[in-house]
């Protein structure tokens, strides 16, 4: 019978984990400088998170309710980790304006035509998906922006000199680096089919689903995604026109 995981998941792959882990730890290190411990505590907390999580989602099965609640916790976590890559002195809990710009409205047009059933798995699998992809997005978007608008600092000035508001000075570098955000995504859904085969298709076909089914399901996944990268990156942007993620130094 044909493996249904797609990758034998013996001892040989505990043993393939640790030094994958070991070799990434190794070049994150000496090759870019970093902190190996970074990649290690990455790796363990992956394995105990996706343990609990699988336990935890077997229980959530025909519990669509409690499923939210599960979604609204990986939110949670979502705005705290992109907020921290953009703004760790700053608003960081600003970044649940544009994770929630990009997942409510597309999430929500998808339930609303039938298209997300209320169920609980697929709520999970979906919205937990969307949620990943605006909070990727959000934490590269933000930090390009931050980048280019300290290194173009003097333009930004300029252009206020000759009557631009400071919003409007500030979208003129920024724009084009929030943007990049989404060029990943942009260039999985290109590529899809020719260069990889996403996930859900094939965990749909190895599941007995008619591959037009299972493509259909994937496309809907993969242009859903663009739609809420898009708008996290846009709400990103407008944020950071406004400088919005600083916080406001005390007078003294």
């Amino acid at each position: 019978m044909q493996n249904s995981t797609l990758l034998n998941t013996g001892s040989a792959a505990w043993i393939l984990l640790g030094i994958l882990l070991a070799a990434a730890a190794a070049v994150w290190q000496v090759g870019l400088a970093r902190r190996a411990t970074d990649m290690v505590v990455a790796g363990a907390r992956a394995l105990l998170q996706l343990g609990l999580v699988a336990l935890l989602i077997a229980w959530l099965a025909g519990r669509p309710g409690p499923a939210l609640l599960f979604v609204s916790l990986m939110f949670a976590v979502a705005t705290w980790t992109s907020g921290r890559r953009i703004a760790p002195r700053g608003r960081w809990w600003l970044a649940a304006v544009p994770i929630a710009a990009g997942v409510l409205p597309v999430g929500a047009l998808m339930f609303a035509t039938g298209v997300l059933p209320w169920d609980a798995l697929a709520l999970i699998a979906v919205l937990g998906q969307q949620i990943g992809g605006a909070m990727a997005t959000t934490t590269v978007a933000g930090r390009r922006v931050r980048d280019e608008l300290v290194l173009r600092h003097g333009e930004v000035e300029a252009a206020v000199a000759l009557g631009f508001t400071w919003q409007a000075a500030r979208l003129l570098p920024a724009r084009p680096a929030a943007g990049e955000a989404v060029l990943p995504a942009l260039d999985q859904t290109r590529t899809a089919g020719m260069v990889t085969l996403p996930g859900a298709f094939v965990g749909l076909v190895l599941g007995g689903a008619a591959p037009l089914d299972a493509g259909m399901i994937q496309l809907l996944v993969l242009v859903s995604l663009l739609a809420v990268n898009s708008l996290a990156a846009w709400a990103t942007l407008l944020l950071a026109s406004r400088n919005a993620w600083e916080q406001p130094v005390p007078p003294q």
